[in-house]
């Protein structure tokens, strides 16, 4: 559903939101708990008008329960009814691709036109993980790139005369064709996005610097193609809402300690406000908690409604994914209801 945004040049630009869920494990909570609340939220998502629901792949962390995304897509489409469902995403160095085309074929026979099939080139973990996922893993990026012109072959049961697909297909062979997306937090996978006629999604949330402009090299560098005719863009960022100005600086600081925590290389473990109340950072910690705040938006709905309308001008985007992480499930909830209320989805 289409909403409109007054914006700080008074034009009018028309919005969707989405949602990425990383299926977070709360502090005290378990893994399965974790996938319970992603099937709550994603029902109320779609009860609240939310476009797309995307979730994610990683790996050997004790913060995130989602590792198969392929596996959880196929319960959450069959629990809701208008959203589409996807991968944010199917990291393929991980995966044979010839799997992952007859994983999304059968998940599109499911759902045919709700499927969205979101990839990413990193591992979606560390590289020891990634060796034993997948032994044969190069890291190379040409190895991608062949990935992307297998899986269009595998999708359409078209061939490379004299290439191994000329004697495989896909199985189960449906008429449709789920949308296909990279997701990039630098702009090399933009380019392959553009070169295969892809969707384009940027994880501000990962990277805040050089988005708007990888975006508009993707815009000009897209080349049709059978599945889509014009270029599509998504950004997604870190956005809490609520309307306890407390609550919002509880959150910044949590993300604050867990973005640190993250980069500093140690054990990823869920955490609450009461552990890191008292912190006391140093003069290049807060140098870097500057630079990571770009990677969220927090506020009151007024607020983020503002905000998100600035991100959506400065990257030229009418879909914005929000990636909301919460030390309460019931304050993650809110936050969603509050974004959807703010902007009469």
């Amino acid at each position: 559903m289409l909403i409109f945004v007054f914006i700080y040049n008074m034009d009018i630009k028309k919005i969707r939101l989405s949602v990425l869920d990383q299926s977070p494990i709360r502090k005290g909570a378990t893994a399965e708990l974790a996938v319970k609340e992603t099937i709550q939220l994603a029902k109320l998502a779609d009860e609240l008008g939310y476009t797309r629901y995307w979730v994610s792949e990683h790996h050997n962390t004790g913060s995130l329960a989602g590792s198969t995304p392929e596996v959880l897509i196929a319960h959450l489409a069959g629990q809701t009814h208008r959203m589409r469902i996807g991968s944010g995403g199917i990291m393929m160095p991980n995966h044979s691709t010839l799997k992952v085309a007859e994983n999304f074929r059968m998940l599109e026979a499911l759902f045919p036109g709700r499927i969205d099939l979101g990839m990413g080139r990193a591992p979606g973990t560390d590289r020891i993980t990634a060796s034993v996922l997948n032994p044969s893993n190069q890291f190379k990026e040409q190895d991608f790139v062949e990935q992307l012109a297998d899986l269009n072959n595998y999708f359409h049961d078209t061939y490379e005369p004299g290439t191994i697909q000329a004697k495989i297909r896909a199985i189960p062979q449906v008429k449709t064709v789920p949308a296909q997306w990279l997701l990039s937090s630098s702009g090399q996978s933009g380019l392959f996005a553009a070169h295969f006629g892809m969707g384009f999604s940027f994880a501000h949330f990962i990277n805040p610097n050089g988005g708007p402009q990888n975006v508009k090299l993707y815009r000009e560098r897209f080349q049709p193609s059978d599945d889509l005719a014009q270029a599509e863009v998504n950004v997604a960022i870190f956005v809490f809402c609520s309307e306890d100005e407390e609550k919002i600086k509880q959150h910044r600081a949590v993300m604050d300690h867990r973005f640190l925590q993250f980069e500093k290389g140690g054990p990823i473990i869920p955490i609450a406000y009461d552990d890191i109340k008292n912190e006391v950072y140093t003069a290049q910690d807060q140098e870097r908690i500057r630079h990571n705040r770009y990677r969220v938006i927090t506020g009151t709905p007024s607020e983020i409604k503002l905000k998100l309308g600035w991100l959506a001008d400065d990257y030229n985007v009418d879909e914005i994914m929000a990636v909301t992480i919460t030390e309460n499930f019931e304050d993650r909830l809110e936050s969603y209801r509050l974004l959807a209320r703010e902007f009469n989805l």
